[in-house]
C-alpha cells in the first residue's frame, strides 16, 4: 500500500471491492499527478449509456500506438470487470497501476514494454451492486452483477458482438494488437486448495510457433514464480467427470470467449479463475501475484514473443488448409500433480438422490489424468479469399473492427467459385446469449457462376488477419458468424404452393426430371409411414425439384474463391 493514494480495498477490511465511481475518479487522480507515466481517457459507451475508460502505462512517456507498434515494443493488455461479481482483478489492477507511478525502479523495470488495461469492462453490470447474485462465493461484502444492461455475458459476445462493450473491445484489441492478454476472472465448481486456476489459450489451437512457447516455456515458468510466491497455482479445474479424482480436461476456449478471441488475432491469452470459496484477500493477492508474473515475462520475453506472433501470422497467411473447429484428445492424456480434497456422497435432505460434498480434513495428493492435447474435428481447404456480399453487413462490419483487410469490387463481374450448401442445421432450443446458436451444422461444397456487384467486398487471405476471417466465415468454425445465426434467413424459402393444383404439377415434375423421381423413389422406400401425408410427398417434390427451385435457398451466400 502507498501511503499517499491507497486504493479502496486496501483503505477497507480487505473484504470490499472499490465502486465504479471510486475506480475512475482513482484512475484519473492518478493520471493527472503522473501525466508522464499514465495516460487515461474514456474509449466508448456500454448500451446502459455508462463511460468505458482505458488506460495506458509507459515508462518513457511515449503512448501513441502507432510509435509503440514501430518501435516493437510489447503490449501487456489486462482486461477487468467482464463479470463485475468477480472483481479482484480491479482492485489489484488499480494498485500495480499506482504502483508503477509511486516506484521508479518498478516502473524502470517495465521497460520498454506498454501496459494496457481496461479498469471495468462491464460498467453495466458494476453498477448494478448487490451482495446475492454470486450463489456458492466467499466475499466480497458487494459486488456487482454478470449481466450487463441487456442481460448478455459480455464472455459470450466476441464474436456475435451484441453490445457495444464488445464492439469496442474487438476495435480495441485490433487496433492495439496486444501480445499478451489477461483477462480477470473468479471460478465456481470443485472444491480444492488451491486459490488460483489457469485457463489460457489452448496451444495446439493456438499452433505455430506460439502454442509449443506458450506449453513448453509460459506456463511453467508462471506455475513455477506463483508457487514461489505462495500460490500455488494449477490448470483450471473442468472435471472430466463430477470430480478431479478421475481427471481434469483443458477449456477449450472458443472465441466466444475473451480467450479463444484473443487467438484469432495469435495473441497469447490468459483467463485467471480464482478460486471461489477461498476469502477475497487470498483472491486479490493471488491475482496480484499472477498479474505481476505474466507481465514481468512479457517484459523480459517480448522480443521473442513478437517474433513468434509475426511469424504465426505469417504461416496462418500461407496456409494451405485450416483447422477450424477441435475436439479433446481423450486417448492421449498427460497427468498433472494434483491437491484435492476427498470427495463424499451422501443421501441428500431435500430429494431421493445422492449429493456431493468435499471434506477438507482428508486432503489427497496425487496425479491425476489431464487431457490437454485437441486435435482437429474439421479442416478445410484454405481459399485465395472470401467475397461476401455488401448485403450481409453484420459479417462485413465485424470484420472491419478485426482489421481484417478488404476490398470492394469496382464493377459487377462474373467469377467462378465454391459455396457451400447447407444440408441440414440444429439449433439449440432455448435461447443461448440472446441467439438460437447452431450446434450441429452440415454443409455440401459445390461449385458455381455467380454475379458480384460492385460494392460486394474481397477478402483475400494472404494477409495478418487471415486467421479471423476464416473462422467466422467458415460455417463450421466454433463460432463462426453461421452459427451464431447472422446467415438464418438463407434457410427459410420464400415461396410456396397451393397443394390441389402442385398435385398436378408434381406429377409432370417426376415425369420430367430424372433425377427428382430417382430421389423420390429413394425417400418412398426409405418413409413409407410418410406417404399418408400430403404436406410431406408434396413438400419433399417442391423442395427437391429443380423447376420452382430457389438458388438463394440453403446457399451460404459467402462464396470461396480458389
Amino acid at each position: 500500500m502507498h501511503p499517499e493514494m491507497p486504493t479502496p480495498y486496501e483503505q477497507g477490511n480487505q473484504n470490499q471491492t472499490t465502486l465504479h465511481s471510486e475506480c475512475i475518479a482513482f484512475y484519473e487522480q492518478l493520471a493527472q499527478r503522473f501525466p508522464q507515466v499514465l495516460r487515461f481517457e474514456q474509449i466508448g459507451t456500454s448500451d446502459g449509456g455508462v463511460p468505458i475508460h482505458a488506460g495506458v502505462v509507459s515508462a518513457d512517456g511515449v503512448f501513441d500506438r502507432h510509435l509503440i507498434k514501430a518501435q516493437g515494443r510489447p503490449v501487456f493488455f489486462n482486461n477487468n470487470g467482464i463479470h463485475p461479481g468477480e472483481p479482484e482483478g480491479v482492485d489489484a489492477c488499480m494498485a500495480i497501476v499506482r504502483d508503477l507511478c509511486f516506484d521508479a525502479d518498478k516502473l524502470a523495470a517495465l521497460g520498454t514494454t506498454v501496459l494496457l488495461f481496461v479498469p471495468l469492462y462491464n460498467v453495466d453490470g458494476a453498477l448494478n451492486r448487490a451482495n446475492t447474485s454470486r450463489v456458492n462465493q466467499d466475499g466480497p461484502e458487494q459486488f456487482g452483477f454478470r449481466g450487463n444492461s441487456r442481460h448478455l455475458d459480455l464472455n459470450r459476445d466476441f464474436i456475435k458482438c451484441d453490445t457495444l462493450n464488445a464492439q469496442l473491445f474487438n476495435q480495441l484489441v485490433s487496433t492495439w494488437d496486444p501480445d499478451v492478454m489477461v483477462d480477470t476472472h473468479t471460478s465456481n465448481g470443485a472444491d480444492y486448495p488451491y486459490t488460483m486456476t489457469l485457463i489460457h489459450t489452448q496451444a495446439d489451437k493456438l499452433g505455430y510457433g506460439l502454442g509449443p512457447f506458450l506449453r513448453d516455456t509460459m506456463l511453467p515458468h508462471i506455475y513455477a514464480q506463483m508457487a514461489a510466491k505462495g500460490w500455488p497455482t494449477c490448470p483450471y479445474v473442468n472435471p472430466v467427470h463430477d470430480t478431479p479424482d478421475d481427471g481434469i480436461a483443458e477449456f477449450l476456449e472458443v472465441p466466444r470467449f475473451s480467450t479463444g478471441f484473443a487467438a484469432l488475432h495469435h495473441v497469447i491469452g490468459f483467463m485467471p479463475e480464482t478460486h471461489m470459496l477461498k476469502p477475497f484477500k487470498d483472491r486479490y493477492e493471488s491475482m496480484r501475484a499472477l498479474l505481476d508474473v505474466t507481465m514481468a515475462f512479457t517484459t523480459a520475453h517480448g522480443e521473442r514473443i513478437i517474433k513468434l506472433r509475426a511469424d504465426a501470422r505469417e504461416q496462418a497467411a500461407n496456409a494451405s488448409e485450416w483447422t477450424v473447429n477441435w475436439k479433446m484428445d481423450e486417448a492421449n492424456p498427460s497427468t498433472f500433480r494434483f491437491n484435492g480434497y476427498a470427495a463424499k456422497r451422501s443421501p441428500s435432505l431435500l430429494g431421493n438422490y445422492q449429493r456431493l460434498s468435499y471434506d477438507r480434513t482428508q486432503p489427497w495428493e496425487k496425479d491425476i489424468a489431464y487431457y490437454n492435447s485437441f486435435v482437429p474435428a474439421a479442416t478445410v481447404r484454405a481459399p485465395k479469399g472470401y467475397i461476401v456480399p455488401q448485403a450481409w453487413r453484420e459479417a462485413i462490419e465485424r470484420l472491419k473492427w478485426n482489421g481484417v483487410e478488404m476490398a470492394p469490387f469496382d464493377e459487377a463481374a462474373t467469377i467462378e467459385a465454391q459455396y457451400y450448401h447447407i444440408v441440414s442445421v440444429t439449433s439449440r432450443p432455448n435461447a443461448y446469449e440472446g441467439h438460437l446458436y447452431h450446434d450441429a451444422v452440415e454443409l455440401e461444397a459445390r461449385t458455381g457462376s455467380f454475379t458480384v456487384q460492385a460494392g460486394d467486398w474481397f477478402i483475400p487471405l494472404k494477409q495478418h488477419n487471415a486467421r479471423y476471417a476464416v473462422e467466422t466465415l467458415e460455417p463450421l468454425g466454433h463460432d463462426s458468424f453461421f452459427r451464431w445465426g447472422f446467415f438464418n434467413s438463407v434457410l427459410e424459402k420464400k415461396e410456396a404452393y397451393s397443394d390441389y393444383v402442385f398435385e398436378d404439377l408434381a406429377l409432370d415434375m417426376l415425369e420430367t426430371e430424372p433425377e427428382l423421381k430417382a430421389k423420390f423413389d429413394a425417400w418412398k422406400a426409405a418413409n413409407p409411414a410418410l406417404l399418408s401425408q400430403q404436406d410431406a410427398v408434396l413438400g419433399f417434390i417442391f423442395e427437391h425439384g429443380q423447376r420452382h427451385a430457389e438458388p438463394e435457398w440453403r446457399r451460404y451466400p459467402v462464396l470461396s474463391v480458389f
